[in-house]
């Protein structure tokens, strides 16, 4: 059976990153070759299949990525992050800090990827929190709440902006959607999460958090940081773009060469491409950072995401084995006299497949290849299915996961502690971020 083989694989794939502390890269290309011989694909077209996979899922995405990569980092060393979070803090005051550390961290969260803000933000928190003196965790579970949101959520971050293209959805209606489940997801996984997990896990709001696990930080007096509009504006120029493109498309029907023209600016490649060019004015040429200390950041900010493109990539091929391997048509005749929608499908594909492989990158693509064939027997909106992909890739953080090991560290918590905030807390992203995703799929 198809699915055996690939339960089979997962395995193996577990054994060598958790056991064998493999390379995740390297792990993903043996397990696809394994998968594929066990599927009896041709022995020749095994390295095909495995070279389109990647090549497919890195086409489209690496260009998104790396331009993204380089926009989080611009904005990261010109302080711009820096002045964000204290801006919005000091507007909040200290009876609604809670609420100012989850806006700061969600518009900080849209431009960066989830460990570059939270290695920005930790040291933030714990300045703010021993100012006002608040446990450490009770700034610390919002701002993670809403860094994991937009990175399972919303484009440019890489698992949606991937599956996004496997499903055939529309990225803007992804972000727009996507935003409105994000917002409400963000508020119950933060600031009421917080609420309960005081009462239940006392002994965690006890930790002060551990900033020597981030090595040397970067200090910034706030008269030295760009401005909080120009900031603000500068992180958010990739989802302006994207979202008045579609919002456009939607009001102006038929086809003309304007319509063209703003189709081209709202395209990802395009709108990354035009947000970092007005990065490197912003935050780089207009407060007078040479051009060749602006390249070198450019040129740091690759280096970080390489091995995670490869790991994307790697993603990519198990995907694409488990397709033409047939799995994919396996699965959707399995499900093809069922009346299980396929938000369900995909949230509990990617959700299973998150617990197992620990990444919600690789779970999302993996997910892709096994529900994409159902959408061809559904009327479902395709940007639904993309976000209910999201919110199972995110399920259950654990052992297996880096972002897991990330938090333990950076929070200062034992295993335990772990495993009752963060684990819970992703939890409860993903469950209610399916509940918003089924409740807008009966209103759309």
């Amino acid at each position: 059976m198809p699915i055996l083989i690939v339960a089979i694989g997962v395995l193996i794939l577990l054994f060598l990153i958790m056991k064998m502390k493999l390379n995740t890269f390297v792990s993903l290309v043996i397990v696809s070759f394994l998968v594929a011989v066990g599927l009896e694909m041709e022995l020749t077209e095994i390295v095909k299949t495995i070279e389109a996979g990647i090549g497919s899922q890195l086409g489209h995405l690496a260009l998104v990525f790396g331009l993204g990569a380089m926009l989080g980092r611009l904005v990261s060393d010109a302080g711009g992050g820096h002045r964000i979070a204290i801006t919005l803090i000091n507007k909040f005051g200290k009876k609604r800090i809670q609420l100012a550390v989850v806006v700061a961290s969600f518009i900080i969260g849209i431009a960066l990827f989830f460990e570059v803000g939270l290695v920005l933000l930790i040291p933030i928190i714990y300045a703010i929190a021993k100012e006002v003196k608040l446990p450490f965790l009770y700034l610390g579970i919002p701002m993670a709440a809403a860094l994991n949101v937009t990175h399972g959520f919303l484009p440019p971050h890489p698992a949606p902006t991937a599956i996004t293209a496997a499903y055939g959805a529309d990225i803007g209606q992804v972000l727009l959607l996507g935003t409105l489940i994000a917002i409400p997801t963000t508020i119950v996984a933060g600031p009421l999460f917080n609420k309960f997990a005081m009462k239940v896990f006392p002994t965690a709001y006890n930790k002060s958090g551990n900033l020597a696990a981030l090595g040397p930080q970067k200090e910034f007096a706030l008269k030295d940081t760009p401005g909080f509009g120009i900031s603000v504006l500068t992180s958010l120029f990739p989802v302006i773009f994207m979202g008045l493109a579609t919002i456009f498309s939607l009001l102006m029907p038929g086809e003309s060469k304007v319509k063209e023209v703003i189709e081209l600016i709202g395209a990802p490649g395009t709108a990354m491409l035009l947000s970092l060019l007005i990065a490197i004015y912003t935050m780089g040429y207009a407060r007078k950072i040479p051009m060749k200390e602006i390249g070198s950041t450019l040129s740091e900010s690759i280096a970080q995401i390489a091995m995670m493109l490869l790991i994307i990539g790697g993603g990519g091929a198990f995907k694409q084995v488990l397709v033409d391997g047939g799995v994919g048509d396996y699965v959707a005749t399995l499900f093809s006299e069922t009346n299980m929608s396929p938000i369900l499908v995909a949230w509990m594909i990617a959700a299973i497949l998150r617990l197992c492989l620990g990444s919600a990158t690789v779970a999302a693509l993996t997910t892709a290849g096994l529900v994409t064939p159902l959408l061809a027997l559904s009327t479902v909106n395709p940007a639904l299915v993309v976000l209910a992909t999201g919110a199972g890739s995110v399920i259950f953080c654990h052992v297996n996961d880096a972002g897991f090991w990330m938090v333990k560290e950076y929070f200062g918590l034992s295993m335990k502690e772990t495993f009752q905030t963060w684990s819970v807390l992703t939890t409860v992203i993903s469950v209610t971020g399916l509940l918003c995703v089924l409740l807008l799929g009966v209103i759309i």
